[in-house]
């Protein structure tokens, strides 16, 4: 009788755990959080100091309220300077849901300086008309007709004599001497093969070159899906027609933050081919948030959606959604 007792004891417990996770990852996936880190920069000149750059990452056609109110909200908070869109804001290639991104773009009022740089699951930002030409894809022009650019180069902000540079962290690699890009953890794009393309791109490797020319005050930040782990950093640093470039900043989304997390444990997995082991418990330090590296400081956003690479599991667990205000600072 007493085990009968016991027993039902221990179900009825674990299904009142059950339901309570159940309710809490329900409630946790549709909230979001405002994370705000400081960033050391060294040289940093007097002009950028606190200058603020808000990341929104990793949304996979998330809504936060009707018509992202919440999200709305939660940008339209925040006192920022440049606001960067780290991709995957649609959820697959194929998506057609522009509208999504639009209406979240049309809400937001400070589009000063905004950027984007596209993930894997967004769509293809060049394809050939019908003639033949190279051009933007429809998603990219709506994108830069409610005043976010492309950055698929490097842009400047300038404040008086001071220079802060945002740069495209795979194209800053390239070298004249380099033939097209390394997509070494990274997806090749179908365009990236075509002629017309492989034109253009000299086009943006010529703009790239103006690193060469920065002073020791000028602040370099690249942006980047994907983030760089240490062993891409060596990788890249051996390759003699490409140039790891000294970066005052990496900022990057892609992880999710893992997505599922375990506490005590931390993230279970991560995408990442450049782990042998392809991601499965990676280091828990290089997850999420601000890391360094032989130099090279790196931000990594959790971001705010999920992604649905396994479809049961296409939620967060212990893994609050966050926007990310980083303010930079030459600490004095």
């Amino acid at each position: 009788m007493k085990k009968r007792r016991w027993k039902m004891l221990m179900v009825g417990t674990s299904l009142i755990l059950t339901f309570s996770i159940v309710l809490y990852t329900f409630w946790d996936n549709n909230r979001l959080i405002i994370v705000k880190e400081n960033i050391l920069i060294e040289n940093l000149p007097d002009e950028f100091e606190g200058f603020t750059i808000l990341q929104v990452t990793d949304l996979h056609e998330k809504e936060f309220g009707n018509n992202n109110k919440k999200l709305l909200d939660a940008i339209n908070s925040v006192d920022y300077n440049a606001i960067v869109f780290t991709g995957d804001v649609l959820d697959s290639l194929e998506s057609k849901n522009y509208d999504y991104f639009y209406t979240l773009l049309d809400g937001i009022k400070n589009k000063e300086n905004a950027f984007f740089t596209p993930g894997n699951t967004d769509p293809e930002i060049y394809g050939l008309d019908l003639k033949g030409n190279l051009m933007k894809n429809e998603f990219v022009t709506g994108m830069e007709k409610r005043g976010v650019k492309l950055l698929e180069s490097i842009e400047s902000i300038n404040n008086q004599e001071a220079k802060l540079y945002l740069a495209d962290f795979e194209m800053s690699l390239m070298t004249s001497d380099a033939v097209r890009q390394d997509y070494n953890g990274k997806v090749r794009p179908k365009y990236a093969v075509l002629p017309e393309y492989s034109a253009y791109e000299s086009t943006l490797v010529d703009r790239i070159s103006v690193i060469d020319e920065l002073n020791d005050s000028d602040v370099l930040i690249a942006l980047n899906h994907y983030p760089v782990i240490d062993a891409r950093v060596d990788y890249i640093k051996k390759q003699k027609d490409y140039e790891f470039r000294k970066y005052d900043l990496i900022i990057a989304g892609h992880y999710h933050g893992g997505q599922i997390r375990i506490p005590f444990l931390g993230a279970l997995f991560v995408p990442e081919p450049w782990y042998n082991n392809g991601g499965i418990l990676p280091p828990q330090d290089r997850v999420k948030g601000f890391w360094e590296y032989k130099g090279t400081k790196q931000y990594v956003s959790a971001g705010l959606g999920s992604s649905d690479a396994i479809s049961v599991m296409n939620f967060r667990l212990f893994n609050t959604p966050e926007i990310n205000v980083l303010s930079l600072t030459g600490g004095e």
